[in-house]
C-alpha cells in the first residue's frame, strides 16, 4: 500500500517526463516551497508552470553575473542563504563548489544530456550562454551580413557596432579568447582579427544587457551580443549573421544549495528544470540555447548551428587579458 501511494504521489505531482524517485517528491510535497536564484532574465513563466504541476511554491530571485557570486557567498557565509537552488554561469558555479555552496546531486532527467555535461556530482550543465553577432536587418544589406568573424574589421563597420567592454566584461573576455583558442588558426590572425576590430571603434558598454538597444534604435548597425534578443526584442528588425564558423558561449550550470532549507523540493525543481518540457518553454520564450536534446531556440538556422562551449578561465587570465584588451579598446 505504501509503495501504491508513493506511485501515486509521482502521477499527481509531477508529470512523467519528470518524475523523481518517489521518496523526494513526497518529502518536497511536505516542504512545500523551494527558492531559486538565477542570473537568467525573464523565468517567470517557468516557475508558474513548475508551482502549478507541483503543487510547491517555487520563488525565483535574479541577481545578475556580477553580483551573483559576492551576493551568495556573503549569505552563506552568515548562515542566512536563502536559495534551495542556484543557476548561474559554469565558471560561477565552480566558484561556489569550491567554496562548500553546493550539494551532491544527480539527476535521472539528465541521463540523455551529453556526456560532457554530467561529468559534476553537483553541477548539471543545461545550456550554453551562446554570442553571435546580431544585426539590425532594415540598415544592413544581405550582401554586406557578415559571413566570418574576421569581417567585423572591414572599416565600413567603423562606429558602427557595440560591444560589451573587453576591459571588464568576464564574459567578453572569454569570448575573444575562445575565438583565438577554437576559430583562428593562429594567434597572429587572431591578434589581427583583435586589432582590428578595435580599430572600428566600437560602442563599449558595460553587460551583453545593453548591446541590443543601439541596434533597434539604429543608432548601431551590429552588436557582439547574444541571439536571445531576437526573440526577447521582437519586433525589434533584429537578425543574427550566420557566421560559417562555431558560436562559442559559456556553459550554464544549476545545483542544490548545500545549506538549502528545502532539500527535496530543491532536488525535484532540479528535475523539472532538466525536463524537455522547461527546457523547451527557456529556449521557445527565452531564447536560451539548451542541451536538452533536440531542443533549439525558435530562430531561423540555429537549429543547424554549431554552438560549442568555452573553457574557464582563471581570474589571473581575465585579468590579464582585461588589461591587455583595455590598451587596445
Amino acid at each position: 500500500m505504501k509503495k501504491l501511494l508513493a506511485v501515486l504521489l509521482v502521477l499527481v505531482f509531477v508529470p512523467a517526463a519528470y518524475a523523481s524517485d518517489p521518496d523526494i517528491v513526497k518529502n518536497a510535497k511536505a516542504e512545500g516551497q523551494v527558492a531559486f536564484y538565477a542570473n537568467m532574465t525573464a523565468i517567470q513563466p517557468i516557475m508558474d508552470v513548475f508551482n502549478a504541476e507541483s503543487g510547491l511554491d517555487g520563488k525565483y530571485t535574479r541577481i545578475s553575473t556580477s553580483k551573483f557570486l559576492p551576493t551568495v557567498l556573503t549569505e552563506f557565509q552568515a548562515g542566512k542563504l536563502m536559495a534551495d537552488v542556484l543557476q548561474a554561469p559554469l565558471p560561477v558555479m565552480q566558484m561556489l563548489k569550491a567554496k562548500g555552496v553546493l550539494a551532491p546531486y544527480t539527476s535521472p532527467v539528465a541521463a540523455d544530456y551529453p556526456d560532457w555535461t554530467r561529468k559534476d556530482d553537483q553541477i548539471q550543465t543545461f545550456g550554453i550562454e551562446y554570442v553571435g553577432l546580431i544585426y539590425n536587418k532594415e540598415l544592413v544589406k544581405p550582401a554586406d551580413v557578415p559571413k566570418r568573424y574576421q569581417d567585423l574589421t572591414d572599416p565600413k563597420w567603423k562606429d558602427k557596432i557595440v560591444m560589451a567592454n573587453p576591459a571588464t566584461h568576464a564574459t567578453t573576455i572569454a569570448w575573444l579568447i575562445g575565438l583565438k583558442e577554437n576559430v583562428f588558426a593562429s594567434e597572429a590572425e587572431w591578434m589581427k582579427f583583435v586589432e582590428g576590430l578595435a580599430a572600428n571603434r566600437p560602442m563599449l558598454v558595460k553587460s551583453f544587457g545593453p548591446t541590443p538597444a543601439p541596434v533597434e534604435s539604429g543608432e548601431k548597425a551590429i552588436a557582439i551580443s547574444m541571439p536571445k534578443y531576437i526573440i526577447t526584442k521582437a519586433p525589434a528588425p533584429l537578425d543574427w549573421a550566420r557566421v560559417e564558423q562555431p558560436l562559442l558561449g559559456t556553459p550554464r550550470g544549476i545545483a542544490v544549495s548545500s545549506s538549502a532549507k528545502n532539500p527535496n523540493a530543491a532536488k525535484l525543481f532540479v528535475d523539472f528544470w532538466l525536463s524537455k518540457q522547461a527546457m523547451s518553454k527557456l529556449s521557445a520564450e527565452v531564447g536560451e540555447y539548451v542541451l536538452a536534446p533536440g531542443v533549439f531556440p525558435p530562430i531561423d538556422g540555429m537549429d543547424k548551428a554549431k554552438v560549442i562551449p568555452i573553457r574557464t578561465m582563471s581570474d589571473e587570465e581575465i585579468r590579464k587579458w582585461g588589461g591587455t584588451f583595455k590598451k587596445l579598446f
